[in-house]
């Protein structure tokens, strides 16, 4: 790879702040890389905006990395089974912001994702589990640590928290990763986090590799 990549944490309909943070970025498209972390969907205002502000960025042929985060492995996951015990778990996510970005979809048109563009359905089937280069392991959640990346259960790169969290552990790679907001980026040896809860009203983040330099849009 040439360039720089810029690593973008969790979204959750915040398409002002994306856009803001996009337009104060110093990428060059030619040349650089966006890796989103995952979680574009829910909670917040505007689900609709964010999707649409990413396929037109890859519409437009910028090196978009779109990873998978737990909010949408838990939706493709009732759309691709249609189990409805999965309902209350989507309810707690914040599913209601994004049907209502759609114009006020019902559930009913969940399992099919009719609600949204087709681009839309495709950008979501397109999400990768993970990202690696030779300096980075980016990720949404985080990793087990005695487990081959190839071979981590998707679940957990989406979800999970402990003993990531809690251990400083070296994965031989920095950990680039989302979904547990800090309210500054989390700088460890090993790790970073730049989830830094932009849907709570704090600021949304990018990190600049390979200089870990931080920016944010509010």
């Amino acid at each position: 790879m040439t360039g720089k990549i810029f690593a973008i944490g969790d979204i959750h309909g915040c398409a002002a702040k994306l856009e803001a943070l996009l337009n104060r970025l110093p990428f060059d498209r030619a040349h650089d890389t966006l890796v989103f972390l995952g979680d574009y969907l829910d909670r917040g205002p505007d689900v609709k905006g964010v999707l649409e502000q990413i396929c037109r960025l890859r519409g437009d042929g910028v090196r978009i990395i779109p990873l998978m985060g737990n909010h949408e492995y838990l939706l493709l996951e009732y759309h691709r089974s249609g189990d409805q015990a999965l309902l209350p778990y989507l309810r707690r996510l914040g599913l209601e912001n994004t049907l209502e970005s759609y114009g006020g979809a019902s559930l009913g048109a969940l399992a099919s994702l009719s609600f949204m563009p087709g681009e839309h359905r495709e950008f979501l089937q397109s999400l990768l589990p993970y990202w690696e280069t030779e300096e980075y392991i980016f990720v949404h959640a985080g990793l087990r640590h005695d487990q081959p990346l190839a071979e981590q259960d998707i679940s957990d790169l989406c979800e999970v928290r402990e003993p990531f969290l809690s251990e400083e552990r070296d994965y031989g790679r920095r950990v680039i990763f989302g979904h547990t907001p800090f309210a500054t980026p989390l700088l460890t040896p090993f790790r970073t986090g730049i989830d830094t809860g932009a849907v709570y009203g704090n600021l949304l983040t990018a990190v600049e590799l390979p200089g870990l330099r931080f920016h944010h849009a509010a």
